[in-house]
């Protein structure tokens, strides 16, 4: 069969003809040009990604930069000790970081107690890679708003006023660097926004009279207003009005058996009060609860002075519950309940305080600050706490007697068991009455009309000089009156030493005495615990959100492990030493008042 052919020119040779349709062949199966091309495509699309990546590097830094300034800038405008207007200041800042073109508006604000100050400004960054895709420049923006603002403020002073504060002038140091930090907290807040307690601590903290009628307090005593915490208390910050605590019994813990320490028969008789009372009931030791009249709480501190074993925790206990809201049902009956009058413990413009946790614009701040560590302190146990005591006294007399119970033994030897039967320790006698409840038997001569001689004298004649007198038995009352003593007047005026001693000791012997009247009645808790309890109440604190700062004022190794534990961070605790601690004093109060920045 005859092959067609395509027609060819008839000018083309037949061998131009063929190459040149083998060529075109081959040109249309090769693809080595299709991947050079997507290579070249590849390549500037990475480096257009790497481009962008460098611009907004570049841009980023600029704008830290400027963010930076910024802040620096309004944060020193915004300070409330700042004398020069927040513009210059702002615009001074932006000039010495070479940006003063960079600035585009500055706006503040000010008050009593607060200074505000708002800026912004803007960098163009020129692209080097992005303007390839027409992005020619980046606004590099920066703004922000610094505030320095005093708002409601609650206010813990807990001062460590132990018997070691007394040396080398530490006492007089912290009393003025305390009344420094009333005035200048005083001095930058508005009126109505700030209350300070202050809680003078050693052995105990006690409370002024009255604030007990409010809550729930347990014992039969009107000498002393500390309260005894278990362990269990110190895990809450706050102090219940409806829990259930101990009262402070108002007793010396001395060991000593010196007969002359009873104060039963002063004239009047007298309270103890010898350097060995947990819990002290002078005015000046009595906590200034939610105070805003600064000279009262100057005066307040002015009239501290030392004595005493030291106890952080009970001090932290305090100064924590009085910035903790379990405490306001307290406060709001402190407060006066006349509309007209405002005399109550509280001012009337803090009933609603202490505010809860978060609320009313309101930072709580418990300062705390002590020149050693966790030392002893005492409590009467249960069963010598309230009610009537075995012992009776006679005050005319002076004269102790002891309420033995029945004499089932007929201690007296007078054959009668079923009566009530004492002891009286002066003259180690076995009685049925205490000393000043009975009568005694006395012999008495009487003279009868029968005269024994005469006496002559002209004026009178004969008179009788001398009758006969007969003896006759009568029946005395003994002098004075015997009352029992109940346990809390009986810590209140006889030291434990001289109960065992002089009372005690004649009935069962001196060991024994001691026992019962000192070693088994006074129980203490150990430096240990208190170091424990002190933990608990700060972190529990601090977890709430109450800001701790904490002084160790030439305290020893173990104390500043306790405080700088306590305090809310490192940069809030202070080690300081002589008058370094107005330099503490005034940190804080500098800290309290440190900008924030909101924006």
């Amino acid at each position: 069969m005859k092959q067609f052919e395509a027609p060819r020119p008839a000018d083309a040779p037949h061998s131009v003809l063929a190459r040149l349709r083998n060529t075109s062949r081959v040109f249309a199966r090769d693809e080595d040009g299709a991947i050079v091309g997507f290579g070249i495509f590849l390549f500037l699309m990475i480096l257009m990604v790497g481009g962008i990546g460098v611009d907004v590097m570049h841009s980023e830094m600029k704008r830290t930069r400027l963010q930076h300034t910024l802040d620096r800038a309004i944060l020193a405008a915004a300070d409330m000790d700042q004398t020069r207007d927040a513009q210059e200041v702002v615009e001074d800042y932006f000039d010495k970081s070479n940006m003063s073109g960079y600035l585009t508006d500055v706006q503040h604000d000010s008050g009593l107690n607060f200074r505000t100050v708002s800026a912004t400004a803007n960098w163009t960054h020129q692209t080097n890679f992005m303007k390839m895709v027409g992005v020619d420049t980046l606004a590099v923006p920066a703004a922000g708003t610094a505030e320095e603002r005093i708002g409601n403020l609650e206010i813990s002073m807990v001062l460590d006023v132990s018997g070691s504060m007394g040396n080398n002038n530490r006492l007089t140091n912290l009393k003025t660097a305390a009344q420094e930090f009333v005035q200048t907290m005083d001095d930058n807040t508005e009126d109505g926004t700030l209350s300070i307690s202050i809680v003078p601590y050693a052995a105990q903290v006690s409370l002024p009279d009255g604030v007990f009628d409010h809550m729930n307090v347990q014992g039969e005593n009107q000498f002393a207003n500390c309260l005894n915490f278990t362990n269990s208390d110190y895990d809450e910050p706050g102090i219940s009005p409806t829990a259930s605590y101990d009262r402070t019994m108002h007793f010396s813990w001395s060991s000593s058996s010196n007969s002359d320490r009873d104060n039963r028969d002063n004239n009047p008789k007298t309270k103890l009060n010898d350097g060995y009372i947990d819990c002290n009931t002078s005015s000046s030791r009595e906590v200034a609860i939610l105070q805003s009249d600064t000279e009262a709480l100057k005066t307040f501190i002015r009239n501290m002075y030392a004595d005493g074993n030291t106890s952080i925790d009970v001090g932290m206990k305090w100064g924590a519950a009085l910035v903790d809201p379990t405490f306001r049902p307290v406060i709001e009956q402190l407060v006066d309940q006349n509309e007209e009058t405002d005399n109550g413990m509280v001012s009337k413009v803090f009933a609603d305080r202490p505010y809860d946790y978060g609320t009313n614009d309101s930072l709580k701040v418990v300062v705390v600050m002590s020149d050693g560590q966790n030392t002893r302190q005492h409590n009467i146990v249960d069963g010598y706490r309230e009610g009537d005591s075995p012992v009776w006294y006679n005050e005319q007399e002076d004269f102790y007697s002891i309420y033995l119970g029945l004499d089932e033994e007929d201690k007296d030897t007078d054959g009668i068991t079923n009566e009530p039967m004492y002891f009286w320790p002066s003259e180690n006698l076995y009685v049925d009455h205490a000393y000043g409840e009975g009568t005694y038997e006395s012999t008495e001569y009487v003279e009868t009309d029968e005269c024994l001689s005469w006496k002559w004298s002209r004026r009178n004649g004969w008179r009788c000089k001398n009758y006969a007198k007969i003896a006759q038995t009568v029946t005395v009352d003994e002098p004075g009156h015997a009352e029992v003593v109940t346990y809390p007047d009986l810590w209140a005026y006889t030291p434990p030493g001289y109960i065992a001693e002089h009372i005690y000791k004649p009935l069962v012997g001196g060991d024994a005495a001691w026992d019962e009247w000192y070693y088994n009645a006074i129980d203490e808790v150990s430096y240990g615990a208190k170091d424990t309890r002190t933990k608990q109440v700060c972190d529990v604190i601090k977890e709430q959100g109450a800001i701790v700062f904490a002084i160790g004022f030439e305290a020893p190794d173990s104390a500043r492990v306790v405080l700088k534990d306590c305090a809310s961070a490192d940069s809030h605790y202070f080690d300081v030493e002589g008058l370094e601690i107005k330099d503490a004093f005034a940190a804080i109060a500098t800290s309290i008042r440190q900008l924030r920045l909101t924006q």
